[in-house]
């Protein structure tokens, strides 16, 4: 299996390119690479908690599916460890729509023969991201007042898994 790219190359935000569609002719994109993020909405929806917790961006980027899955593991495995599986709501408010491309350019001996340099260079689609802009709310989780903590702890675990500074804060 191919190497994953450094997230540094797909950070910065740019035009997002979500050409998918049914009819080819207006499919620019050929395949998408299916998403990474198992669910969205995990714990006891029905239920009402007292606290609601958000972790915001405090700058501009795109957040990789792989990180964004990342990071709702490590928020999950906190949760469910200390409160069980009925004791919190947990939502990821952000979709992967983006779809990355890349132009792969052959180094070394050889590489005339391969590689075509910027003649076509739309690039094969390697990936999706998330567009986040700064104070926009990425994940949330809802718990009742004396799990408080937990909360803010899980959120910290899964801020640590995106490339921005990351900020806790409680709703009213």
């Amino acid at each position: 299996m191919a190497k994953l790219r450094k997230a540094v190359a797909y950070r910065r935000i740019e035009r997002p390119y979500t050409r998918k569609s049914k009819y080819k002719k207006l499919s620019y994109v050929r395949s998408t690479p299916a998403s990474k993020v198992v669910r969205y909405d995990m714990g006891n929806p029905g239920k009402e908690f007292e606290n609601k917790f958000h972790l915001l961006a405090k700058s501009d980027l795109q957040i990789r599916h792989n990180a964004i899955e990342s990071a709702r593991v490590a928020c999950i495995r906190v949760l469910e460890g200390k409160l069980g599986k009925a004791g919190f709501h947990f939502i990821i408010r952000m979709y992967p729509h983006h779809i990355l491309r890349e132009n792969p350019l052959a180094a070394g001996a050889g590489a005339d023969r391969m590689s075509t340099g910027m003649q076509r260079s739309f690039g094969k689609c390697i990936g999706i991201a998330a567009q986040v802009f700064a104070g926009k709310e990425m994940l949330t989780v809802e718990v009742d007042a004396v799990n408080a903590q937990i909360a803010r702890d899980a959120l910290k675990a899964a801020g640590h898994k995106f490339a921005c500074r990351t900020q806790i804060v409680q709703a009213k």
